[in-house]
């Protein structure tokens, strides 16, 4: 068994403990996502995830989006994220677990709200560092 965040993990391959958690989230998964072993440049044993290199499907351009259309699609990864993660696990324990007040809702809420401040934070400190030069960046493609 593998160690895992201090404990034994089931699977005696990280990159296999990953694609099957992936595979329980994803409405359908990457046909070609698999795992190996292989013998580090120093000798010990490495353990992948693979996966396809590029996925092929559309994807929204965000920075075109407008107000609305940012909201509607921010609704939509928000129910795509839920599903998911209601994949993972018995619904009906978590629910019972979550119990019908809004202490998780405004615990989420407010996490996100805090989450959003420190994003913005930590932009404005990369927009620093690149404008004052301590971080070299390139603009455009």
């Amino acid at each position: 068994m593998v160690a895992t965040v201090g404990r034994s993990s089931e699977y005696p391959n990280e990159g296999r403990r990953v694609v099957t958690g992936q595979r329980l989230m994803q409405a359908t998964s990457d046909i070609f996502l698999g795992w190996d072993r292989v013998d580090g440049i120093d000798g010990g044993p490495r353990d992948f995830y693979l996966r396809q290199l590029q996925d092929w499907k559309a994807s929204a351009t965000v920075e075109a989006m407008t107000p609305a259309g940012m909201g509607w699609y921010g609704a939509l990864c928000g129910w795509t994220l839920a599903r998911a993660h209601a994949r993972s696990g018995d619904r009906i324990t978590i629910a019972a677990y979550l119990g019908g007040g809004d202490v998780v809702d405004t615990a989420l809420a407010e996490f996100g709200e805090a989450y959003a401040d420190q994003n913005e934070r930590d932009y404005r400190s990369f927009v620093a560092a690149v404008e004052s030069g301590r971080l070299p960046a390139q603009t455009g493609v």
